[in-house]
């Protein structure tokens, strides 16, 4: 007689928990744990381009090499997120010697925890374990989740997402939906862009898409990390508009899951004619952009009466005197209203200069915001002139936005 599982919360805080393996299981599972506040040993000789960013970030410990046994020393859990049975049983035969639960991503059977189904709503987290089967406990958890969205239709009926309309649900096959994540919280998905989600036989993901979402998708979706990594190893759009378009011409339901807006500075618009010209078709899901959200999480309105009647959005990933940048940065000195920058923490001395050499103010209000709307968010403000310096000091990494404005200091005392 099978015996049930015992359901505990971990309070993994400052603790250290091992994953083995650096694949798409482990893209799915590390944030998580991170969000959990654990203290992560990721050991593989490789990692996806979403995992390499997380190490190069100082987020967890990357250990560039096969497991061992020494690895668990110290370890409250682990996780085994490879597809090799037998490298799979090592780890866990150690981990039962020093009596460590371990989940396996390969074999349930042979676990000693399993990872749930989770939907979480504010401080509120459910966990659903379905006997064993993944399914089970996903179609239950969407059921909670939805009741716990306490959404309501325009017909006055609590709204719930509709039936599958991939492969799965046997409706419609062959499509692609280019999906806005939210500039980081995962709770900043859309309704719409989170049912595509649940839906999705395949999911393309960048590296700036809030890591819980990918925790929630079904076992059998298939993840394809196409992050792109500034200045490091990244997929060619071409190769990522080639995996959109095969996948829907084999007959599944595609999301191209990307942080922000698919359509400010997401390249969706290229993907977009790529699956047109295909014959494959596409939905577009906006979502919300850090131009706007990442100012607002710190305290700055892109706007204000009696400040800032605009505001620019401008991409600073090209420096001003580079032959193939579009945007006309004298220009951009002259205006009065807000100046937000997305991608440009590495030109920032080269932008700021360019600006102050084209009449605006190096005493100008300006702030960054690192990682906004999530846990790690950091808010540096500073001027126009004393920023690129004051950002070096504070050591702020991207992903960043940059605002220059009175708008700054508007909401302050």
């Amino acid at each position: 007689m099978t015996s049930n599982p015992y359901p505990l919360g971990l309070r993994l805080h400052g603790r250290r928990v091992v994953v083995v393996g650096g694949g798409a299981v482990a893209t799915r599972r590390v944030p998580a744990l991170l969000d959990a506040g654990a203290d992560v040993l990721l050991v593989a000789p490789e990692l996806t381009p979403a995992l390499r960013a997380r190490a190069d970030a100082g987020r967890l410990h990357w250990v560039r090499r096969r497991f061992v046994p020494e690895d668990l020393d110290g370890a409250w859990l682990v996780q085994v997120a490879v597809d090799d049975p037998i490298a799979a049983a090592s780890v866990s035969a150690v981990a039962a010697e020093r009596r460590i639960f371990c989940v396996r991503a390969d074999d349930r059977t042979a676990a000693t925890a399993w990872t749930p189904a989770v939907t979480r709503h504010g401080p509120v987290t459910v966990a659903v374990l379905g006997g064993g089967d993944p399914r089970r406990a996903m179609t239950v958890r969407d059921a909670i989740r939805d009741l716990l969205a306490v959404r309501l239709a325009p017909d006055g009926i609590a709204g719930r997402p509709d039936a599958s309309t991939g492969t799965t649900g046997g409706q419609q096959a062959g499509r692609v939906a280019l999906v806005g994540a939210g500039p980081g919280d995962p709770e900043l998905i859309t309704v719409k862009g989170w049912r595509l989600l649940t839906e999705a036989d395949v999911v393309v993901a960048d590296r700036l898409v809030p890591g819980l979402l990918l925790d929630e998708l079904r076992p059998d979706v298939e993840l394809v990390d196409a992050s792109k990594i500034p200045y490091g190893p990244s997929r060619a759009q071409e190769e990522i508009n080639q995996i959109l378009v095969d996948r829907a011409l084999a007959g599944a339901f595609v999301v191209r899951l990307k942080g922000g807006d698919p359509y400010v500075f997401g390249r969706g618009g290229e993907e977009l004619l790529a699956c047109a010209a295909a014959g494959v078709p596409v939905t577009v899901v906006p979502g919300v952009t850090s131009s706007i959200a990442a100012p607002a999480a710190a305290g700055i309105p892109v706007t204000h009466r009696g400040v800032a009647h605009e505001f620019t959005v401008v991409s600073g990933h090209l420096a001003p005197d580079a032959p193939a940048s579009l945007v006309r940065w004298d220009a951009l000195a002259g205006l009065h209203g807000t100046l937000v920058i997305l991608m440009g923490l590495k030109n920032l001395a080269a932008i700021t200069a360019t600006l102050i050499a084209h009449g605006r103010s190096p005493q100008t209000p300006a702030a960054v915001v690192q990682e906004a709307t999530t846990g790690t968010q950091r808010v540096l403000r500073s001027t126009l002139g004393a920023v690129a310096a004051d950002l070096k000091a504070a050591d702020l990494r991207p992903p960043a936005v940059v605002v220059v404005g009175d708008v700054v200091g508007a909401l302050d005392g």
